[in-house]
């Protein structure tokens, strides 16, 4: 990763990611490490490797807290233990999120009810436990990750692209609720972000020309353009940017 801006303002504060040990997180925790920021970090897989891995190249390794996002109870209690080693969240990060594709009409009560908890419940308790640590403060930012699936109208994953409509419009609302407490919560929608992850299980060539041939600027996007963006939200170079919704896409759709 190519560190492309130095935020002065981000050394030191106590930034929480969900999912922060692989694909899109991982670039996130690695571009928050080299501002200096300090870092915690939850998934469900151990990422021990990952940490040491930080560690090695920043001098000051991220906090790895284990669990599932969508038990509550345990999402609430590492948001506590990363305010206890790290001082109260400055930064809330909720990336971490399950794009599976399904029918409409293969989608059980069950199956729906799973992907909500993963793709925007979580997202809300995450917001809830940071909130008034935040509010102490009298200061804060919380970046929740959308997509633009829901705005192409994209078909193949209705639960997921209904989540990612909704957390634009909670954003919304906690921007409207906690701005009196100096709190920015804004969402970020990114494009087609090619992680490795991506590349394994659904971006086939034609696919991939045809997204292409969408956008504005032809470059396929990596992790590092969401990063930029993140730190940026993240960052005082922001300070009177919340309630929306920054799209980073390369160009393929429009806002406003």
């Amino acid at each position: 990763m190519t560190q492309t801006a130095t935020f002065h303002d981000l050394k030191g504060k106590s930034v929480y990611i969900t999912g922060g040990g692989s694909g899109i997180g991982a670039a996130l925790t690695d571009g928050f490490l080299a501002q200096g920021a300090k870092v915690a970090f939850i998934g469900r897989s151990d990422a021990s490797a990952f940490v040491d891995e930080m560690a090695e190249k920043h001098g000051t390794a991220p906090l790895f807290l284990q669990g599932d996002i969508t038990d509550s109870a345990r999402l609430k209690e590492t948001v506590a233990q990363a305010a206890d080693a790290h001082g109260a969240i400055d930064v809330l990060v909720s990336n971490a999120a399950n794009d599976a594709r399904h029918t409409t009409a293969e989608l059980t009560p069950e199956e729906w009810d799973r992907l909500q908890a993963v793709n925007l419940k979580a997202y809300f308790f995450a917001a809830q436990a940071a909130l008034p640590g935040m509010q102490q403060k009298g200061a804060g930012s919380v970046i929740n990750f959308s997509s633009i699936s829901y705005m192409m109208g994209n078909a193949g994953y209705p639960a997921y692209t209904a989540a990612n409509g909704a957390i634009t419009a909670m954003s919304r609302s906690l921007a409207r609720e906690f701005g009196p407490d100096g709190i920015r919560v804004n969402a970020l929608a990114p494009g087609w972000v090619l992680t490795q992850k991506q590349l394994d299980m659904w971006a086939t060539p034609e696919d991939l020309a045809a997204h292409l041939d969408r956008q504005c600027l032809k470059q396929h996007l990596a992790p590092q353009d969401i990063v930029d963006a993140v730190l940026f939200l993240a960052s005082d170079a922001s300070r009177m940017i919340t309630g929306q919704c920054l799209v980073v896409d390369g160009g393929v759709v429009t806002t406003g």
